[in-house]
């Protein structure tokens, strides 16, 4: 049937492109069904996805408070059980029913206020609050599955047609490019400079601001992800300070993708939200337009598959908000379970609680296993011929520049790939790891990068970095200029 035909479907949804998950996974997916099948018919036992942020599936624990609660309010009848209290935290009980009555007919299995519920919005703004210094009102929060869904209904409300653009970082969490190209809108890179770890300069701002309307378009607004995916750099207080700056002359939207700020491990910076920041420079509600986007899927709890987040909408018109609410009603609500998580990672157990000192044990634990696979993984690749690595002052990721052979760059044209890709798919031919290439993350011309996530458990890290090792010394002999 002709309108089967893929020239017939919505040009924008070809253009759009989402790399992490992108022809490498697929490959990957087909690696891990033939050594199921045919165990032994690879030089490696084993698939290790290093490509996407998703703790869990690597082997990340779930933090216990946050899912005693969860269970108990997914099953409240267990609440009245004696057992109960043999089997889950005094102080989980006591949150979960907390919760259980802040959600209508204590039925979280029903659908809730599509801007979240309300008690749980309650919590969120408190644990803003405690983060920032600053009031938060829960009414300019709305729980969404994920930060996704907050970044598309963005999308939605600040693009028209493709003469509005979005300033967007180069290299980019590919969300960003994905969601723009949805809503026919123009991405507008600036890019960040890999020379001085990643930095966001504001000259290079101002740039590709003029540069765009140049062109006849109109930029609404100005992408920051802090700490970075996929390059991990965390940004300065002055840095953030010229940022806001920066948007609040040229009236733009600054969305803030701060679902890392969990996720610092240099003992010089520290993640500071730019609610706070522009708070603290005196700009209020009607000097400033913000979205502060947050999730559960990353930080120490990296809960991906209970889809949690939320997005704060500050400096924005109660006309405009109204729109906001009616594009989130069409979807109706969030997952219940992620917006009771979000309300726990916002106001988890404190000083005096009875999980306090188990909770703190987990999250400390996690969050300096990381920071040594990050070091680890940061010194393997710089070790590497050709391979230059910033440090990862954060976020879950490295975002190495490879400088390949002349060889290697032709054998991928051949293959009708980019080089990065080339690399990358190598790799994955050769160790069973998976990696994206820079390519889906935008890059400057004629440079090369792949992303790799620190996520595999620190057990398994020598043998990761044993396997780059191997692969890339033979890599580069085989295409040796």
């Amino acid at each position: 049937m002709a309108f089967c035909a893929l020239e017939n479907i919505n040009p924008k949804v070809l253009k759009c492109q989402y790399a992490v998950r992108g022809e490498i996974v697929t490959l990957a997916q087909q690696l891990q069904q033939e050594i199921k099948a045919n165990p032994g018919s690879h030089p490696f036992d084993e698939i290790l996805y290093c490509n996407i942020g998703n703790p869990q599936s690597l082997g990340q624990q779930p933090i216990t408070f946050f899912r005693e609660v969860l269970a108990l309010c997914d099953h409240p009848a267990i609440l009245d059980r004696s057992e109960t209290r043999c089997l889950f935290s005094v102080d989980a009980i006591k949150r979960a029913s907390q919760i259980l009555d802040q959600i209508p007919g204590r039925a979280p299995g029903a659908y809730s206020h599509s801007q979240g519920t309300k008690g749980l919005r309650d919590a969120i703004a408190t644990g803003i609050e405690a983060r920032d210094g600053f009031a938060a009102d829960p009414n300019d929060i709305f729980l969404t599955d994920g930060a996704s869904p907050g970044v598309h209904m963005m999308m939605q409300l600040l693009i028209s047609s493709e003469k509005d653009g979005i300033l967007c970082p180069i290299p980019q969490y590919p969300l960003y490019s994905a969601s723009i190209a949805l809503h026919g809108g123009t991405l507008v890179p600036y890019y960040l400079d890999e020379a001085a770890g990643w930095g966001l300069e504001i000259s290079e701002l101002k740039k590709q601001l003029e540069a765009a309307k140049s062109k006849g378009i109109t930029v609404r607004s100005l992408v920051v992800i802090n700490p970075g995916n996929p390059t991990g750099q965390v940004l300065t207080e002055d840095n953030q300070r010229k940022i806001v700056e920066f948007c609040k002359e040229e009236g733009l939207v600054l969305l803030a993708d701060e679902v890392y700020q969990e996720n610092v491990y240099v003992p010089d910076k520290k993640f500071h939200s730019f609610k706070k920041i522009s708070r603290t420079m005196g700009y209020g509600e009607k000097d400033f337009a913000l979205v502060s986007f947050q999730s559960v899927s990353k930080g120490y709890y990296g809960e991906c598959g209970k889809r949690g987040g939320y997005m704060e909408v500050t400096g924005f018109s109660p006309q405009i908000k109204e729109q906001i609410y009616k594009v989130a009603s069409v979807n109706l609500c969030s997952s219940i379970s992620g917006q009771i998580l979000v309300s726990l990672v916002m106001n988890p157990p404190k000083v005096g609680d009875d999980s306090y000192e188990s909770y703190l044990a987990e999250k400390n634990g996690i969050l300096s296993s990381l920071a040594r696979r990050a070091k680890a993984l940061e010194d393997a690749f710089n070790s590497l011929e050709g391979v230059t690595c910033n440090k990862a002052e954060g976020a879950m990721y490295l975002f190495p520049r490879i400088r390949l052979p002349q060889k290697a760059i032709k054998a991928a044209e051949a293959a009708k790939t980019a080089p990065d890709a080339f690399y990358c798919r190598s790799l994955l031919n050769a160790t069973g790891i998976v990696v994206v290439a820079g390519t889906g993350f935008g890059q400057v011309h004629g440079t090369w990068h792949f992303r790799c996530t620190i996520l595999p458990q620190e057990d398994k890290i020598p043998a990761v970095i044993s396997r780059l090792k191997a692969f890339h010394r033979g890599f580069m002999h085989e295409f040796h200029d």
